[in-house]
């Protein structure tokens, strides 16, 4: 069963891995901003062949085109553009927007191309040229294989406010396990209003597994499961450096799939938000969880797990690095929260590593009020970008 559990896990690890190797960018090329001041069309056309060669993407050119098509957007507001003068500033703007995005509707294209070759883009296909369609597997979160996971403080009785998911026994654990996850998502609803607006859904499995425990028979301690579906919107905002490129709204559950006393759950609506700059993203996620009644496995989450988290992204060389932070967002006893570090980082040229540290509450659901310190080490098959 173990086995075929196992194998199961790396077939769609695999698939994972290729799908998000299809979805790769080219590197992005010299910056075009010279071209725009050249007068002579064909001049000014070649300049942008030159930059653009071999289909290769900046995407700071990519925001300053949607930027001067919705500065011309305000300035025909304004003016009308009933003169002939202001026809033929129209007309000039068009035409260097067509030769950075060869698109007849080059006005159009800019600003639904903000964005697009930046990180975030290439993970949640922002921008109008970056699209690949619906029901194409990408991976979602790190997909990773840690053989050694140890932590500080073995939670032997998950206990809840509910006294029937309460453990009364406490098991038999080492505090040094194997932890791997697996996730993916894929778009099924592509542009839902006009050039923008995509749902999406995805699924996430994180498994602890007990396999130096012989003398209990190797079980695996917690397995969580998350199904999720979001609608994800482009964004063209600046914050300083920052530049906003995403919104997004999703229904979010999360679940271990065991029965009483073990069985912790919750649903949640998340809220999404998305900023990149050059190597960097930067996700807040608020989120408000669905009561669950006089049933609830774990009344009190929220106050340990956390009603929102942020984290920051880095990623260059080869190296990626990601900070995770959650907090209840509570003062007094109910403030609690946790931080994790992730480094996925190059052995060779066909293996990367993996280290991961936890320290705080919730790195499980059967552990959401369970404070701990986690490390582990192992391969990386998929970082966030």
């Amino acid at each position: 069963m173990i086995r075929t559990r196992v194998r199961h896990t790396l077939l769609v690890s695999a698939i994972a891995a290729a799908s998000n190797a299809m979805a790769q960018q080219a590197p992005a090329p010299a910056t075009p901003e010279a071209c725009v001041a050249i007068e002579v069309d064909a001049t000014r056309l070649a300049c942008y062949d030159a930059a653009f060669k071999h289909g290769s993407r900046d995407t700071r050119a990519a925001d300053a085109a949607a930027r001067q098509a919705i500065d011309l957007a305000r300035q025909q507001r304004r003016t009308g553009a009933t003169d002939e003068k202001d026809d033929t500033l129209g007309e000039r703007a068009r035409h260097r927007l067509g030769a950075v995005f060869g698109n007849d509707d080059a006005y159009a294209a800019a600003r639904a191309n903000a964005g697009k070759g930046s990180l975030l883009d290439s993970r949640w296909e922002l921008a109008k040229d970056s699209k690949l369609g619906v029901f194409q597997m990408r991976a979602y979160k790190p997909v990773y294989l840690l053989p050694a996971f140890w932590t500080s403080n073995i939670n032997e009785a998950p206990y809840s406010p509910n006294p029937d998911n309460t453990v009364t026994a406490p098991q038999d654990l080492t505090s040094v396990e194997t932890k791997f996850q697996i996730s993916f998502k894929t778009k099924i609803a592509e542009n839902l209003f006009g050039d923008n607006g995509d749902l999406w859904t995805s699924f996430t499995q994180s498994s602890r597994w007990q396999v130096y425990n012989g003398e209990q028979s190797r079980p695996f301690r917690e397995t969580n499961y998350e199904p999720e579906a979001m609608l994800v919107f482009r964004n063209n905002y600046s914050l300083g450096d920052w530049k906003g490129r995403m919104t997004g709204i999703g229904i979010n559950h999360q679940s271990n799939g065991r029965g009483d006393p073990l069985s912790r759950s919750w649903n949640r609506v998340i809220l999404n938000i998305g900023l990149d700059r050059e190597n960097w993203a930067f996700v807040v996620r608020p989120w408000w969880r669905i009561p669950e009644g006089h049933d609830d496995d774990n009344p009190d989450i929220e106050n340990y797990f956390g009603r929102g988290d942020a984290m920051l992204v880095y990623s260059k060389g080869g190296h990626e690095f990601s900070l995770l932070g959650r907090h209840s967002l509570r003062g007094g006893d109910d403030s609690h929260g946790s931080l994790q570090m992730d480094w996925g980082f190059p052995i060779d040229r066909t293996l990367r590593g993996h280290l991961q540290v936890f320290h705080g509450y919730g790195e499980s659901l059967i552990d959401y009020n369970h404070k701990a310190t986690y490390v582990g080490l192992g391969i990386s098959l998929l970082e966030w970008f």
